[in-house]
């Protein structure tokens, strides 16, 4: 950790493609801020991300990243942070990332609890492949492959979190930098799986979720009188389907990181020249 760090510290030579005005901007350079805040260093810092607009943000941040395939992040990420422990792990999705193909990765990344950040960048839409509906998206949302609407109930995500026991569970929007960032930097400070759900408007092929709408609907749950430590105050607020929430909605303040409780303490990156002890003999057993 360091106190030198500063935000700028973490953006890359490489210009985004995102298109103007994306909120995945917003989203990014709160985590860049929130790295930098906490006094994590590039260099002992993994970014890693999957398929869509989200996925390029491996490339826009200096620091080590990888830009793997669909729904797949998340495994990626508790792999690199259990083999060693001490790099901060951040992964990055979005909606149709994280809460379609990778659904199943997603609850049980909360479950285990390891010691690491989850942002997803929510525009509750399909963008990179061009304006489907997503998990997300609006019953009567009307896109080029659903013009009535998915006509079924959008994924909750943070219902999600805390049914499979998140000890984090938070909620920003991209264009609230400073807020946006406060929610961020804790996640990562947290003690666990730090999952946040970033409203990240699509401006090219959202016209309903919008920056207006959000900035029109939004409460802040800090300005109100919720106990982010009470689980019947989060699953309360959760569950209001006629709010757009922001702020941390759920915290476990005796989180054990899974690591931490199965005493994974090693840097398993640092192999030994040679074969282990016994290797050898294992491997004639068998062939």
């Amino acid at each position: 950790m360091s106190s030198d760090i500063r935000f700028t510290d973490f953006k890359s030579d490489k210009q985004p493609t995102w298109c103007p005005g994306c909120g995945d901007f917003g989203t990014m350079n709160g985590m860049m801020k929130a790295l930098a805040n906490t006094g994590n260093d590039p260099d002992n810092t993994f970014v890693v991300a999957g398929i869509g607009c989200s996925g390029k943000i491996g490339t826009y941040m200096h620091s080590y990243a990888l830009h793997g395939v669909h729904g797949r992040a998340l495994p990626v990420g508790i792999g690199a942070k259990l083999a060693n422990p001490n790099l901060e792990v951040m992964v990055a999705g979005g909606d149709g990332d994280g809460y379609s193909i990778g659904a199943g990765h997603f609850i049980h990344a909360v479950r285990r609890n390891v010691d690491m950040s989850y942002v997803v960048m929510d525009n509750r839409i399909y963008g990179l492949t061009k304006g489907q509906a997503s998990p997300t998206s609006r019953e009567d949302f009307e896109t080029s492959t659903t013009p009535d609407g998915p006509n079924q109930p959008p994924v909750n995500p943070l219902a999600l979190a805390l049914a499979a026991g998140g000890t984090f569970i938070a909620q920003s929007f991209s264009s609230d930098s400073q807020r946006h960032t406060e929610i961020v930097q804790q996640a990562v400070e947290h003690d666990g799986f730090g999952f946040v759900n970033v409203y990240s408007p699509c401006v090219t092929f959202n016209d309903v979720d919008t920056y207006d709408y959000f900035r029109d609907s939004i409460v802040d749950l800090e300005e109100s009188d919720h106990d982010p430590t009470d689980y019947d105050d989060a699953k309360d607020a959760i569950l209001d389907a006629d709010k757009e929430y922001q702020g941390i909605v759920y915290r476990n303040e005796d989180s054990t990181p899974w690591e931490q409780r199965e005493g994974v303490t090693e840097n398993m990156a640092d192999i030994p020249d040679g074969a282990p002890d016994d290797a050898v003999d294992l491997v004639r057993e068998f062939y």
